[in-house]
C-alpha cells in the first residue's frame, strides 16, 4: 500500500488522541530541554573560560605554576637564561577583596617590559597619555572595561582593598584596551603587588615563549627537572582542561537526570501507543486483510512514535536554548554549584549538539513505540477482529527472567571502574535497574493480585480480578509511575543522605564558639603575626586555633589540592575520619581527603612526599577524612609542622574558644575592632552551617525541579493511560451496567483499579529508587566527586509521597473513566451484536 494513503491513517491518529499525545510530547520536550540547557550552559562557560585563559596567556607557549602561595622568584632568572626560552614574563596573581563590598577583583602583578613581548593584549593604557610611567607607580591600578562598569570605578577614582588585615587605597590610572568584553581583570606593577600584599620574593606564575624550533613537549621534558618540588610547567590549555574536568561530573550527572526524564517520556509514548493499539485493533485487522504487510504496520506504528519524538525534540531544543539563555543571564556560567563563578558567557547556537538532542527525542519516541508496534504486528487479523479482544495485547506477564537478569547485571555494573573520571558503570546500573523493574512489573502486579482478599464488595473483587487476569494493564499505567517514582525516591534518598552527612561534617569541623577570617574568597587578606597577637589579647578569649590555607601540586596532570595547616592531635581526633587512623611513630603526619586517596592512591600508613617550600618533605599518611568543600582534594597538616617546614607565620582564619563567662557579642565586637572596619569577618558555627546548607539546597535546585517534573509526568501518564483504557472498555462497562452495577460502583471499581495500578508502580518505583539511591551514593557520587556519605532514608516523606501518588492515581482513573461511564448500557453492549 502507498505511503501517501497510509500517512493520514497512522499519523492522523496522533491528532485524534490529543491528550495522550500531548503528555508524551511534553515529557519528551522537558527531557530534551533540560539536558540541552545544561549542556549549552556548560559549553558556553567553558568556551568563555578558555577564551579568558588564552587572553591571559597571550603568546605564551608554556606556563610555570606552583602553589597558591607562590614560589621563589629566583626561578625566573634560571628559566629566562635557558636556551629553550625566548621570552619569560613573571606574574603574581591575587583576588583582591574590596572593602565594604562583596565583589572580588582578579589582579595580575606584571613586569610591563616582559609583558609587551609575551602577552601584549594585557598591556595597560594610562588615562593621561603624558603619564607614560604611571604603570610603575606603587599605587596605580589599571582595570578592564567590564570591571570598571561592574564596580562603578572609572579612571581617576580610587578603590579601597584589603592587604592582609589592613586597607590600601589604589588609584585607577587607566584601562586595559586589549582585554575582551566581559572579563573583570586588573593589572598592576609586579614590584608594587609584591610589596603591598605580602608577596615579596614570590611569584605565582611565569609565562614562557619558546625559542624558534623548540617544541613544547621537548621544552617541558628539559625544564621540569630544573623546577623545585610542587612547581610544574604545562601548556596554557592545561588550566582549561582542569576546569572542564572539574565541572564535567556535575554537568554529566545533571544531564543523566534529564535523560531519566526523557526515558519517562519514552514510557509515556509506550503507554499511549499500547493503548492506541488496543483501541485500533479492528482498524489494523482491516488494513492487514486488504494487503498491509506486518512489516509495514510495524514501520508505521514506529513512525507515529518517531513523529512525537521529532516534534518533542525540535520544541525541546528551542526550550532548552531559552532555559540556557535565562540561566546565563541570571547565574552566568555558575551551573548552580560554584563552577565558573563570575563569568558572563554568551549563548552560541551549536548545530551538532542541537541535532544530537533532536535525535534523542526521536529515539525516545521510537523506543516507546517499539514494543506495542511489535505486538500489534504479530496479532492475526482474525483474532483482532474478534469482539472483546481489548486485552489481547496487554495480557502478557512480562519477561521476569530478563528482568531478574538485568537486576543482577546492575550489581555487576557497579564494580566497573570509572572511565576517564566518569561513573559509566553507575549509569549502566541505573539503566539496568529501571529496565529490569519495568520488565518485572507484570509479575509484581500478578503477585499483588494473589495477595488481595477474594471476598468483599463487588467493585473491589472486580478490580482485583482484572489485575490478576490482565497484569499488562497495570504495566501500561504504571511504567511511567515507576520511572518517575524511582527518580524521585532515588534523589530524595541521595539528597537526604548527603545533607545529613554534610550537617554532621560541619558539626565535627566547627567546634569553636566563633570563627574569624579576613575575607570570604579573596587571596589578598591574611593575618600577620601582629594581627594574630592583637586577636589573642582580646578579653574573653580562652583558646585560639589558627589555620593557614594554601594549595599544592602533588602530581603532573592533576589539579592543585588544598593544603590546610591547623592544630591537630596525633591520632586525628576531631576530624571526620573515614576508617581507622594509622598515626606515625615519628616525623610529620598528614591527613588526606577521599579525593586525594582516590586520585593518587595514597592509603593510611603510606610514606609519601609532600612539596613544601620548594622541597620534597617525607611525611606519613595518618588517615582519610571527609571533605565536602574541595572536590579536587585536600591535605591537612599540623600547623606547628607547617610553620617549621615552611617558615610561613601567616594565618588565613582562626577558630576562637571563649571563656565560660565571656559574652559572645562583646568578644565579637572587640575582635572586629582589632583591624580597620570591614577588614575582618566574624561568624558563629550556626551561621556558617545555615549558609552552607543554603548553598547546598541551591546546588540541588535543578535536582528538585527534575523530581517535580518526573512526578508530574508520572501522574499524567496514569491519567492518560486510564482515559484510553476506559474508552477501550466501554463495552465492558455497558455489560456491567446491564448486569446491575451502578455508575457509582463502576466508579469505585475504577478508583481501586487506579489505586492498584499506581500502587504497583509506586511499590516497584520505591524499590527501584532505593536501589538507584544506593548506586548514586556508593558509586556515582564516589566516582564523580570522591565523596562518601552515610545512608539516610527519609521514610516519612517517602511514605507520604507514595500514599499521595496512590490516591492521585485513583482519582485520575475515576476522572478518566467518567466519559465512558456516561454511555448508555444498551448502546455499549450492542457493539458486540
Amino acid at each position: 500500500m502507498k505511503a501517501r494513503m497510509l500517512a493520514p491513517v497512522f499519523l492522523g491518529s496522533l491528532g485524534r488522541r490529543r491528550v495522550a499525545t500531548l503528555f508524551s510530547f511534553v515529557a519528551i520536550v522537558l527531557g530534551v530541554a533540560l539536558g540541552m540547557a545544561v549542556q549549552v550552559v556548560h559549553e558556553a562557560a567553558l568556551s568563555e573560560f578558555g577564551r579568558g585563559m588564552r587572553s591571559l596567556a597571550g603568546q605564551a607557549d608554556l606556563q610555570v605554576a606552583g602553589p597558591k602561595g607562590g614560589f621563589d622568584e629566583a626561578l625566573y632568572t634560571i628559566l629566562a637564561a635557558r636556551p629553550e626560552v625566548a621570552e619569560a614574563s613573571p606574574l603574581v596573581e591575587l583576588d583582591l577583596k574590596l572593602v565594604g563590598r562583596d565583589e572580588t577583583l582578579h589582579l595580575l602583578g606584571v613586569d610591563i617590559f616582559a609583558l609587551a613581548r609575551v602577552a601584549p593584549r594585557l598591556l595597560p593604557r594610562p588615562r593621561d597619555e603624558s603619564a607614560r610611567f604611571a604603570v610603575l607607580e606603587d599605587h596605580a591600578l589599571f582595570i578592564s572595561h567590564a570591571a570598571a562598569d561592574a564596580l562603578g570605578a572609572p579612571p581617576g577614582k580610587s578603590l579601597r582593598v584589603l592587604a592582609g588585615a589592613a586597607e590600601v587605597d589604589l588609584k585607577i590610572a587607566g584601562d586595559l584596551p586589549g582585554v575582551e568584553d566581559g572579563r573583570r581583570l586588573a593589572v598592576m606593577d609586579i614590584a608594587a603587588v609584591q610589596a603591598r600584599f605580602g608577596r615579596v620574593g614570590r611569584l605565582s606564575r611565569i609565562d614562557l615563549k619558546l625559542a624558534e624550533g623548540v617544541m613544547p613537549d621537548v621544552a617541558i621534558a628539559r625544564l621540569q627537572p630544573l623546577l623545585p618540588a610542587g612547581v610544574v610547567v604545562t601548556a596554557p590549555e592545561a588550566a582549561e582542561d582542569e576546569a572542564a574536568n572539574l565541572s564535567r561530573a556535575y554537568r554529566v550527572n545533571l544531564t543523566m537526570l534529564a535523560a531519566i526524564a526523557l526515558v519517562t517520556g519514552g514510557f509515556l509514548v509506550f503507554s499511549a501507543q499500547a493503548l492506541s493499539v488496543v483501541r485500533r485493533r479492528t482498524e489494523f485487522a482491516f488494513l492487514r486483510a486488504i494487503g498491509l504487510a506486518r512489516r509495514q504496520l510495524f514501520g508505521w506504528l514506529l513512525a507515529e512514535g518517531a513523529a512525537v519524538g521529532l516534534a518533542g525534540g525540535i520544541v525541546g531544543v528551542g526550550v532548552g536554548y531559552g532555559l540556557a539563555w535565562g540561566a546565563l543571564a541570571l547565574l552566568g556560567g555558575d551551573l548552580g554549584a560554584g563552577y565558573f563563578a563570575g563569568l558572563k558567557p554568551a549563548l552560541v547556537f551549536q548545530p551538532g549538539l542541537t541535532a544530537a538532542y533532536v535525535g534523542l527525542g526521536v529515539l525516545a519516541g521510537v523506543a516507546g513505540a517499539w514494543l506495542p508496534a511489535r505486538e500489534a504486528a504479530t496479532v492475526a487479523p482474525a483474532r483482532a477482529l474478534k469482539a472483546g479482544d481489548e486485552a489481547a495485547l496487554l495480557s502478557g506477564r512480562g519477561r521476569p527472567l530478563v528482568g531478574l537478569a538485568l537486576l543482577v547485571a546492575s550489581v555487576a555494573a557497579c564494580w566497573i571502574p570509572p572511565l576517564d573520571g566518569l561513573p559509566v558503570g553507575g549509569y549502566l546500573a541505573v539503566a539496568c535497574l529501571l529496565a529490569g523493574g519495568v520488565l518485572l512489573l507484570p509479575a509484581v502486579a500478578a503477585g499483588l493480585a494473589r495477595l488481595l482478599p477474594d471476598h468483599g464488595p463487588v467493585p473491589a473483587r472486580l478490580a482485583a480480578a482484572r489485575l490478576g487476569a490482565a497484569p499488562g494493564h497495570a504495566v501500561v499505567a504504571a511504567a511511567g509511575v515507576l520511572a518517575s517514582v524511582a527518580l524521585a525516591a532515588a534523589m530524595a534518598i541521595m539528597v537526604a543522605s548527603f545533607r545529613d552527612s554534610v550537617d554532621e561534617w560541619l558539626t565535627q569541623l566547627l567546634p569553636a564558639d566563633l570563627y574569624l577570617r579576613t575575607s570570604r574568597s579573596a587571596s589578598s587578606g591574611f593575618l600577620d603575626p601582629a594581627q594574630q597577637a592583637r586577636i589573642a589579647a582580646v578579653p574573653g578569649v580562652a583558646e585560639l586555633r589558627f589555620t593557614r590555607m594554601d594549595s599544592l601540586r602533588l602530581a603532573p596532570g592533576h589539579p592543585p589540592v588544598a593544603l590546610l595547616a591547623r592544630p591537630l592531635s596525633p591520632d586525628g581526633a576531631g576530624l571526620p575520619l573515614v576508617g581507622a587512623a594509622v598515626p606515625g611513630q615519628s616525623g610529620v603526619t598528614i591527613w588526606i581527603s577521599e579525593a586525594v586517596q582516590d586520585m593518587l592512591g595514597w592509603r593510611p600508613g603510606d610514606a609519601v612526599t609532600l612539596p613544601l617550600a620548594g622541597r620534597s618533605v617525607p611525611v606519613h599518611v595518618g588517615g582519610v577524612w571527609r571533605d565536602y568543600a574541595r572536590q579536587t582534594g585536600a591535605v591537612m597538616i599540623d600547623l606547628a609542622d607547617y610553620r617549621r617546614l615552611t617558615g610561613d607565620p601567616l594565618a588565613s582564619d582562626v577558630a576562637i574558644f571563649l571563656k565560660p563567662d565571656a559574652a559572645p557579642a562583646a568578644v565579637e565586637a572587640a575582635l572586629l575592632a582589632t583591624a580597620p572596619a570591614g577588614a575582618l569577618e566574624v561568624a558563629r558555627p550556626g551561621e556558617i552551617r545555615a549558609i552552607t546548607l543554603r548553598i547546598f539546597d541551591r546546588t540541588f535546585a535543578v535536582t528538585y525541579l527534575l523530581e517535580a517534573v518526573a512526578v508530574a509526568i508520572g501522574l499524567a501518564g496514569v491519567a492518560a493511560s486510564f482515559a484510553a483504557l476506559a474508552a477501550a472498555r466501554r463495552r465492558e462497562f455497558g455489560m456491567l451496567r446491564h448486569l446491575g452495577l451502578t455508575r457509582r460502583q463502576i466508579g469505585w471499581m475504577l478508583a481501586q483499579e487506579g489505586a492498584l495500578a499506581a500502587g504497583v508502580g509506586v511499590l516497584a518505583g520505591l524499590a527501584v529508587g532505593g536501589a538507584i539511591g544506593l548506586v548514586l551514593i556508593e558509586v556515582v557520587n564516589r566516582q564523580s566527586f570522591h565523596w562518601s556519605m552515610d545512608l539516610h532514608v527519609p521514610w516519612l516523606s517517602l511514605t507520604v509521597f507514595g500514599a499521595g501518588l496512590v490516591a492521585l492515581g485513583a482519582g485520575a482513573a475515576v476522572l478518566a473513566g467518567r466519559q465512558a461511564m456516561r454511555q448508555d448500557a444498551v448502546l455499549a453492549v450492542r457493539e458486540d451484536w
